[in-house]
């Protein structure tokens, strides 16, 4: 059961990764250098300036947390980031049209701060439950 599964994993990332390098290869040369400009910027940022803050940040907080607030304060940083790289596009409310008033149609950041609120209410609610235990 679980080598089938595996396999159908493996054929749908080579499928899927078929159908991406076929899809490149339909661009002409200078899109497909901006793609590889945005790839290459993409690694450059995350491993020049991402993972190094994340890697202070997560020293920090354990010489800060007692060792049982570790995990679920680590799973509410990584929520909190996620989101907040997801909501970066709209927070400025930069593609935002008068004429057309269901572009950007929400309170954006007031979504971002009852999500944030959620996810930290859940890390506190973890802590709870394990404190009790």
């Amino acid at each position: 059961m679980m080598l089938a599964l595996r396999v159908a994993l493996l054929a749908a990332g080579i499928a899927l990764g078929w159908y991406g390098i076929a899809a490149l290869l339909d661009l002409a040369r200078p899109e497909l250098i901006s793609v590889a400009w945005w790839f290459g910027a993409g690694i450059l940022l995350h491993d020049a300036v991402f993972a190094p803050l994340c890697a202070a940040a997560g020293l920090g907080a354990r010489r800060v947390l007692p060792a049982r607030w570790w995990a679920p304060a680590a799973c509410g940083a990584l929520c909190t980031v996620t989101l907040a790289l997801l909501a970066l596009p709209v927070l400025g409310r930069g593609g935002a049209m008068p004429d057309n008033p269901s572009v950007l149609d929400r309170a954006y950041p007031l979504g971002l701060g009852v999500a944030l609120a959620v996810v930290w209410a859940l890390v506190a609610a973890v802590l709870v439950l394990r404190r009790s235990r």
